[in-house]
């Protein structure tokens, strides 16, 4: 068991390093709401793996692997999710557009009222925060057919595959938190330079233009 552990820790920490849409949003939500939200967001794409994890035990991984419609079904959803989030990342970058090296436009003063170090605060905060983190791993299928494919390869013949499975997804969902935390914890502590209004518009243009080019390479990948 011991060395499975280790095995899989190895493959779950390149997994969670590998830049995605996890990575995206929650440099977005630091941006926009802070540390706090941004470790909420985390916490939300850490429960996203657990509810795959227990997908993967009652099956409904293998019916997503096995059915190419329900596949497809999440991840036009997902897709739909990621732009969405890209176009409004776009949408606050075009509404800084006059700010750039003036005083902050009326709708981000009244928005920076300190919340997290100063940070915007946003309504719904953290449980916005979470619940658009879980969204984003929730709904995107790939997460559940790694699982399906990958976690069996590290349960010991003889172990009970339940409460290894979610032994295995609790270290990667550890990792993830600790990786998408550090993520927050380097935005907030250079927030002072990243809420400038040039530079926060060229990040939100980034951002946005990520998230809506991972939501259409994932709407082209189920069309194609």
């Amino acid at each position: 068991m011991l060395t499975s552990l280790i095995g899989f820790t190895v493959v779950a920490a390149l997994l969670t390093v590998s830049p995605g849409p996890d990575f995206a949003v929650v440099l977005r939500t630091a941006l926009g709401s802070g540390r706090r939200a941004a470790l909420c967001a985390a916490l939300g794409i850490a429960a996203g793996c657990f509810v795959w994890g227990l997908a993967g035990a009652v099956g409904l991984t293998a019916m997503l692997a096995a059915s190419k419609a329900a596949y497809d079904a999440v991840r036009i959803a997902g897709a739909l999710y990621l732009v969405w989030l890209g176009v409004q990342a776009l949408r606050s970058a075009r509404a800084r557009r006059g700010t750039d090296g003036s005083a902050p436009a009326p709708d981000a003063a009244a928005a920076n009222a300190p919340g997290d170090g100063g940070a915007p605060a946003v309504p719904g905060g953290p449980w916005r925060a979470f619940r658009g983190g879980l969204l984003t791993n929730v709904l995107n299928p790939k997460v559940g057919v790694v699982y399906l494919s990958l976690l069996p390869q590290f349960i010991p013949h003889g172990a009970p595959v339940v409460a290894t499975t979610m032994l295995l997804v609790t270290v990667h969902a550890v990792l993830g938190v600790l990786w998408l935390g550090g993520v927050a914890l380097a935005v907030h502590r250079a927030r002072a330079v990243l809420q400038r209004p040039r530079v926060r518009r060229r990040l939100d243009q980034a951002t946005g233009g990520v998230l809506v080019a991972l939501g259409a390479a994932v709407g082209f990948e189920v069309a194609s």
